[in-house]
């Protein structure tokens, strides 16, 4: 064989044999990447799994007992409140139910948008039932939307609302139409810092006793609202019972006569607030507001079908 031919097959083993290197170490890499890949697959799922098992998992006895004892330790809280932190409105004052009126509680959260829909279309529907006698109307303010502000917002109105509601409930249902007005409560999206005096302000237009409207942005009652933010969560009756956020607690949530109230069933049947509600409590539009037209599902009786 000739020297350059020798050359050239040489040349030859060589390539093949560098590519063959190449080849094993590439599939080496292959090897590696798919074995990092399985394993960060099988954390994610794990963390997927431990996710959906905290955000689902079943509500135990003693962590909703738990919550009930750590509101009871608080050393400030508000007398007129009932068991569960709400605090009871009707024509007969406050915490004096009318007989034989439905019953309608709201939970809700003065940085909610939901919220302010809701009582915009229905704060002055409220009042008038209210005044007349044809509700008893429960308000559980709320502040787990903090997160949302600069200044911890929702605990400032939760705690103003509750101050006023224990000493001028006369006055409350406006101070909370005012909190709720359109151009006053601030935008969850794109907050701005809201201060104490403007709060104030609005419990005053209201017709709040300026001396009470002082004391109310002082921040009274605010470890117990944040004790109940925790237990109130925990109660399996007001989770939503269908929907995206099926199983957990949402603001507004609305019931009537003890009923988990589906605002969404609103939508779906083409209503606004105001000729829902009316119809759920089975009374005319006509009849808001006069005394002696009560609604037809009484103080027992469920929510009427929207159909």
């Amino acid at each position: 064989m000739s020297k350059g031919k020798q050359n050239r097959k040489a040349a030859l083993k060589a390539q093949e044999e560098a590519r063959r290197l190449q080849e094993a170490k590439e599939r080496r890499q292959q090897t590696m990447i798919g074995v990092i890949v399985t394993v960060v697959l099988i954390a994610l799922i794990a963390l997927g799994g431990f996710l959906y098992w905290r955000s689902h998992r079943p509500v135990k006895t003693q962590d909703l007992e738990q919550a009930r004892q750590a509101v009871a330790k608080v050393k400030e809280k508000p007398s007129a409140a009932n068991d569960q932190g709400g605090f009871l409105i009707s024509s007969q004052g406050l915490n004096k139910p009318v007989a034989k009126a439905p019953t309608v509680e709201i939970y809700m959260d003065f940085m909610c948008p939901g919220c302010g829909a809701l009582h915009r279309g229905l704060d002055s529907t409220l009042t008038g039932l209210v005044d007349a006698g044809q509700i008893n109307l429960v308000i559980y303010p709320m502040s787990f939307m903090d997160r949302l502000s600069t200044d911890n917002y929702s605990t400032r109105t939760g705690t103003a609302t509750i101050y006023v509601a224990q000493h001028d409930p006369d006055h409350l249902l406006p101070f909370i139409a005012n909190l709720y007005a359109k151009d006053f409560q601030p935008d969850e999206s794109d907050y701005h810092p809201i201060s104490n005096d403007k709060i104030r302000q609005q419990a005053i237009k209201a017709g709040v006793d300026p001396n009470v409207a002082d004391q109310a942005v002082k921040g009274h009652y605010r470890a117990w609202i944040k004790a109940m933010d925790t237990y109130t969560p925990l109660r399996k009756e007001l989770w939503n019972p269908s929907g995206s956020n099926k199983g957990q607690m949402t603001t507004p949530t609305v019931r009537i006569n003890g009923n988990y109230w589906e605002l969404g069933n609103l939508s779906q049947a083409g209503l606004d607030y105001r000729t829902g509600l009316l119809k759920a409590l089975g009374l005319g539009q006509s009849k808001v507001g006069v005394k002696g037209a009560m609604p037809a599902i009484g103080a027992s009786g469920q929510p009427r079908s929207l159909d």
